[in-house]
């Protein structure tokens, strides 16, 4: 259980297996309903088990698994200037490429498939991160404490005040139904790119875009972090640590988060959701944890590794899975299937994930997708750093 291929750690392999099945259950709400759709939930006049089981998404899972990515993302790279390092590379130049990288296909991901792209913004994110290489690991801890505490402030109050019209929102949303559900490819990506929902003016979208690294970078510093100091090497002897991390974050995460859906009257559960949402996060990774140190080689978790292993690939098949059974060039299922349903779809594909990605590490050594970021991050057909090939890859990659 704590044998290392180089300097990759198989446990954060199998946390990145994890957090890429969470991923899928909370984009679910959106190849379904839209990613406005899915905050306006009630304009799909939903069931009594399905408004359950959207109360169930948002609070277990929506928020807090993207966090966990984030957190493997920041680790990875620590972890990957490392093996530079002792080669003697320069890592900006090589970080550089392979954020160019992500960044590009992030942005043909976005364009041409699917509105709920992760991968330009961490791209962007990577080139505001290289400010934190080589930085002490007292740095990044209060830096990333710092933002979490400051950026979780606009929550404050849990103000429904907003520059969106509802009316707008109402018929952007219905408009979406009928575009998604039996529209051709290019009618769904022109609405996708051109349709504005009208929610909010220019100067915010500039905001959002300018200071969304900030409020987003404190589970990268933390992943950062956490690789400098060492949280998963040795796993077996940190067992009490995990049991105890992960049963007072998970819990402290669950009760934060369910204030904000059962109590939003009150004026502290914007934040209490902005914070549970990391603190949940910790919780699951602690969780898991735990359980590779004790089931680690059970074929489920061997599974979620070899799924954490080709993540890139398998976050891109999700989509191409999912816009084929929801839009209307597909089976046209959108808006039709029902959140709980959805959830047991999400299982489903995740199982096929992990079965074949088993499969698939049998025969090579990278996803299709991972082997291209490593040609174009190495400048080397063989996708190694040096004639020795290196395993080192960045969380997501």
């Amino acid at each position: 259980m704590t044998e290392v291929k180089g300097d990759r750690l198989p446990i954060i392999d199998g946390i990145r297996g994890v957090s890429l099945a969470g991923i899928l259950l909370a984009n679910m709400l959106i190849f379904q309903y839209g990613i406005w759709g899915k905050d306006n939930f009630q304009l799909y006049s939903p069931s009594h088990m399905d408004s359950i089981a959207y109360r169930f998404t948002k609070i277990f899972i929506e928020g807090s698994f993207m966090p966990i990515f984030a957190f493997l993302f920041g680790f990875g790279m620590m972890k990957m200037k490392q093996s530079l390092d002792r080669k003697n590379q320069k890592d900006k130049r090589h970080f550089f490429r392979r954020f160019l990288f992500l960044a590009v296909v992030g942005f043909l991901h976005s364009r041409y498939l699917w509105e709920g792209d992760i991968l330009f913004f961490y791209g962007l994110m990577g080139m505001f991160l290289l400010l934190f290489v080589g930085r002490k690991k007292k740095t990044l801890i209060i830096s990333g404490s710092v933002l979490l505490l400051l950026f979780s402030l606009p929550g404050y109050g849990n103000q429904h005040e907003t520059l969106s019209d509802p009316v707008a929102i109402e018929a952007y949303v219905k408009k979406t139904i009928s575009v998604y559900s039996t529209g051709t490819y290019e009618e769904i990506k022109d609405h996708r790119n051109h349709v504005d929902p009208g929610h909010l003016p220019d100067y915010m979208y500039l905001f959002l875009f300018l200071f969304a690294p900030f409020f987003t970078a404190p589970l990268f510093l933390f992943g950062m972090y956490a690789a400098q100091d060492n949280w998963f090497e040795e796993p077996d002897r940190k067992r009490g640590i995990y049991r105890k991390a992960a049963s007072l974050l998970t819990l402290s995460g669950i009760l934060l988060k369910s204030a904000h859906y059962f109590f939003p009257q009150l004026s502290w559960t914007g934040i209490a959701d902005l914070l549970g949402s990391s603190i949940l996060a910790f919780g699951y990774i602690f969780a898991f944890a735990l359980l590779y140190t004790r089931f680690g080689s059970s074929f489920w978790l061997r599974a979620c590794h070899s799924v954490g292993k080709l993540s890139l690939s398998n976050y891109l098949l999700q989509t191409v899975i999912c816009t084929t059974i929801f839009y209307g060039y597909g089976l046209g299922l959108f808006g039709k299937l029902g959140v709980l349903s959805g959830i047991f779809l999400s299982i489903g594909i995740f199982v096929l994930q992990g079965i074949g990605s088993y499969w698939y590490l049998k025969r090579f050594k990278y996803g299709p997708v991972e082997k291209l970021l490593r040609i174009w991050t190495y400048f080397s057909f063989s996708g190694a750093s040096t004639r020795k090939k290196d395993s080192v890859d960045v969380p997501g990659a």
